[in-house]
């Protein structure tokens, strides 16, 4: 640090307060230290630091999963925000499993994270006691719950479902299906069965409520195939099948042409998250659009404000979400 002090022209105090805090410098400050760090070849000894200021300028972030683009969209618009103020993400993803999420929990909480990013807000008694025990800040994200464990940025899945029930009612539809995988971990997913089913209810009372469910499967393309096979199997008089997810959707219209199967002529379909993939299809798919970027930087705003103990207006943010109309439906 001394090395680097001299190639900046600062004091060590200052060259240690620009990267233990960036935001406390000025930027012309920050720019001087940092080339006087790359010039040097200096690398701060973190784990002293972290010991000294009891910060380890890590955050935790739990997924269901790593390889779906709305999720790594979100990540990347948190990144944005959070880099610049020193801090990077620690990431695990449980594989829609949440006794995987409480053991994530529990490891990442012997790391000492500064806080926690987590994606859902229905966890089991176990984690949720390890979070409120542990103390740091807490974001949840990608779902709604009116008692969040800290601070929340979401929307309402199941209103959302909801809503993409009665676009299907105005074009016509009256025998729909909703088909998924409910009972393998995904809360999301339950509660996006919820807003069918209270839909459906409401505007089709004379029509049972049909679900198709793959208990165990995994949330891949090849499910999503699956599904569109035992639905037509099971329901044939259908004229609409709503996914909870762009990948069992994406599937779907990919494969109804090997099944002699028109989309949306003879069945129209729908999917959840204009994932990248739903607007390069043909025909298009028609989906619940949410703007994972933006929950991503929001997330990040509010537990960069609880880390560096700031104010905050609002701890639970609800971005919204749009039915986004395309050809599938």
């Amino acid at each position: 640090m001394a090395d680097v002090s001299r190639a900046a022209g600062f004091s060590m105090q200052t060259v240690s307060r620009a990267l233990s805090r960036p935001e406390t410098v000025t930027e012309e400050t920050l720019e001087r230290v940092t080339r006087a760090v790359a010039e040097t070849g200096y690398v701060p000894n973190l784990a002293a630091s972290h010991l000294a200021s009891n910060r380890s300028r890590t955050v935790a972030a739990i997924l269901p999963a790593i390889s779906t683009s709305v999720f790594s969209d979100t990540l990347r618009s948190a990144t944005t925000r959070l880099a610049p103020h020193g801090y990077q993400l620690i990431v695990g993803y449980t594989d829609y499993h949440p006794e995987r999420e409480e053991e994530l929990v529990r490891s990442f909480i012997q790391r000492r994270p500064d806080g926690f990013f987590i994606v859902g807000t229905r966890h089991t008694p176990g984690t949720t006691r390890l979070l409120k025990g542990y103390g740091h800040p807490v974001v949840e994200t990608w779902d709604w719950n009116d008692s969040p464990t800290d601070t929340l940025v979401g929307f309402s899945n199941r209103k959302a479902l909801a809503d993409m029930v009665r676009h299907l009612v105005t074009q016509g539809h009256r025998r729909l299906a909703f088909a998924g995988v409910i009972t393998g971990g995904d809360e999301r997913a339950q509660r996006r069965l919820e807003g069918f089913q209270d839909a459906v209810a409401d505007l089709l009372p004379d029509e049972p409520v049909r679900v198709v469910d793959l208990p165990g499967e995994p949330i891949a393309m090849d499910t999503g195939v699956r599904l569109l096979e035992v639905a037509l199997e099971r329901h044939p008089e259908i004229t609409a099948l709503v996914f909870p997810t762009d990948v069992f959707a994406s599937a779907a219209v990919l494969a109804a042409p090997d099944l002699g199967v028109d989309v949306p002529g003879r069945l129209a379909i729908t999917g959840f998250g204009d994932f990248e993939m739903a607007r390069h299809l043909r025909p298009a798919l028609t989906t619940v659009a949410v703007d994972s970027q933006q929950i991503g930087s929001r997330a990040a705003d509010l537990l960069l404000a609880r880390m560096l103990d700031q104010p905050i207006d609002e701890p639970s943010v609800d971005i919204g979400y749009r039915i986004e109309v395309r050809q599938s439906a």
